[in-house]
């Protein structure tokens, strides 16, 4: 089993998204979503979420994007984020980086 980590980086001020509240879950058939795992990045703005993967499936890790422009005292276009991405091989560590400005945000599949 491996880890789901993240790192947030705001890029309109050229440094870590610290203290931004993260909501990982993972898709239960018809029943939606269970949630597996909650945290905040920390001053680097990284967040190791989850110890171990529970298996191959669908993912979805929410960003309280709003309660971090809030807390910079910047207006925000995204109130949160979401990623959604599959897992097939729960043995391999999957890293989630968030690149953030006030209007917008992109996101790709990290070391």
């Amino acid at each position: 089993m491996s880890a789901i980590t993240t790192h947030i980086l705001d890029t309109a001020r050229g440094q870590p998204a610290a203290g931004v509240p993260l909501l990982l879950e993972v898709r239960s058939g018809v029943a939606g979503w269970t949630a597996v795992s909650k945290g905040v990045s920390d001053s680097d703005g990284r967040a190791r979420l989850l110890e171990t993967v529970r298996g191959p499936g669908t993912y979805r890790l929410t960003f309280d994007t709003g309660a971090y422009f809030s807390s910079v005292n910047a207006a925000g276009f995204y109130p949160e984020v979401q990623v959604v991405f599959e897992i097939a091989d729960a043995a391999t560590h999957h890293h989630v980086p968030l690149l953030l400005s006030p209007f917008g945000y992109s996101t790709y599949r990290g070391s």
